[in-house]
């Protein structure tokens, strides 16, 4: 009996790359025996003519890919967590549109999540990202280190293989702001790694933006960990403790000179930095209320506006 791959590759100004990267993909597994493939292709409203070429491929792929195009650009953890919803294989495969990750390592992630654990990250030698994005990979695997309890060991890369069981605790998830691996990490400490090879990006620019990082950064931070509340918290009693601090300093400084004025100078400034400690408190909490509110309202993660199925036909 085959063992089905699924193989969700979230699609975003990716017209360049996802027929190549489709075609190595059937080619590669067609070698393989025991093993099958579905592709879920997940355009992420992309402005580009991404969901017209899915389309070719759905039509001389068809009982093997799926495509899934969403309402809205919801970013590429919403994007990856439809694909999810829409894949029907033993495990489950996320790889990106750009190419840098070879379809034949796959074979790799298979092999290793085989020896019993739930969920397999790709990590590499060297990177061939460009410096931002580096930076950037470095941060949020810093950041949930500190916060998700990440072992320091792993990298989180887009690159990974689950389990289907997993899968099934992850889309349990009924939120509209998804962190796939903070899902992961919250569901399972049965996770391994395994080196890859990666590429340079062979066309088109990385959609890796500063803008999407600090989404993604909210994200985490807002949304699988009390941590910035606790640093609030920190703050506030620290600010406290200063501000009595400087009480004692101004009423010792009365009583030993009279005569000094106190300063408004000094006062204003005072003010302005409790207020603004305050006023920062205040913004954080009302993050985490208004990201309850969205939830609880049952604001989807994702909309499919257009799906291509032909599977079961």
């Amino acid at each position: 009996m085959s063992t089905l791959l699924s193989i969700v590759i979230p699609v975003y100004n990716g017209e360049l790359s996802i027929e190549k990267l489709v075609d190595t993909l059937f080619s590669d597994f067609e070698k393989k025996e025991g093993l099958e493939i579905e592709i879920i292709l997940v355009n992420d409203n992309s402005p580009d003519s991404s969901w017209e070429k899915i389309g070719l491929l759905q039509s001389k792929y068809r009982q093997n890919l799926v495509g899934i195009n969403l309402a809205r650009n919801y970013g590429e953890h919403n994007a990856v967590l439809a694909g999810y919803a829409a894949s029907k294989g033993d495990y489950i495969v996320n790889i990106d549109d750009d190419f840098q990750n070879p379809p034949s390592e796959i074979i790799k992630l298979y092999e290793k999540i085989t020896e019993g654990h739930h969920v397999v990250y790709s990590y590499y030698k060297k990177k061939k990202h460009n410096l931002f994005r580096n930076a950037g990979s470095w941060l949020t695997n810093y950041f949930a280190s500190l916060m998700l309890k990440k072992p320091r060991d792993l990298y989180l890369s887009s690159f990974r293989i689950i389990r289907r069981d997993l899968m099934d605790e992850i889309l349990k998830y009924g939120g509209p702001f998804p962190y796939i691996d903070g899902l992961i990490l919250r569901s399972t400490s049965k996770i391994a790694k395994v080196e890859v090879e990666h590429h340079p990006r062979a066309q088109g620019e990385s959609n890796y933006t500063f803008i999407k990082l600090v989404r993604l950064w909210s994200y985490m931070f807002l949304n699988f960990s009390t941590y910035p509340l606790r640093v609030a918290s920190l703050l506030g009693f620290v600010f406290a403790f200063l501000g009595l601090l400087g009480s004692f300093f101004v009423i010792i400084e009365k009583l030993l000179y009279p005569e000094t004025q106190v300063g408004w100078s000094s006062l204003i400034v005072t003010l302005f930095v409790l207020s603004g400690v305050q006023l920062i408190i205040l913004g954080l909490m009302g993050e985490y209320v208004g990201r309850t509110f969205i939830t609880q309202s049952k604001c989807p993660a994702f909309t499919i506006f257009e799906k291509k199925d032909e599977r079961n036909a």
